[in-house]
């Protein structure tokens, strides 16, 4: 049984992770990071719903793209930020 409650709260914890890293600048477009997590959420409810399967493909899909784009967008914003403080 904890083995299994640790699972339900690997998630949460990465989209906490997630959205404490991208929400320091608010510069760059967000859109992209916002789709991915809805894509998070939606797999999240899908389990919630019985349909464990698509729910978890969702879900893991959704982690995977938040990764990425919150990665590009905070590259874009620690660019941005170099740009205007130095300049160039």
């Amino acid at each position: 049984m904890v083995r299994r409650s640790r699972w339900v709260s690997i998630p949460p914890a990465c989209l906490v992770i997630v959205a404490l890293s991208c929400g320091a600048a608010g510069a760059a477009d967000q859109t992209k990071v916002n789709q991915a997590t809805k894509r998070v959420e939606l797999g999240a409810k899908q389990i919630g719903q019985g349909e464990v399967g698509p729910g978890f493909k969702e879900m893991f899909t959704g982690i995977g793209h938040t990764i990425v784009e919150g990665a590009k967008f905070s590259g874009d914003t620690i660019g941005e930020f170099f740009k205007k403080t130095f300049g160039k």
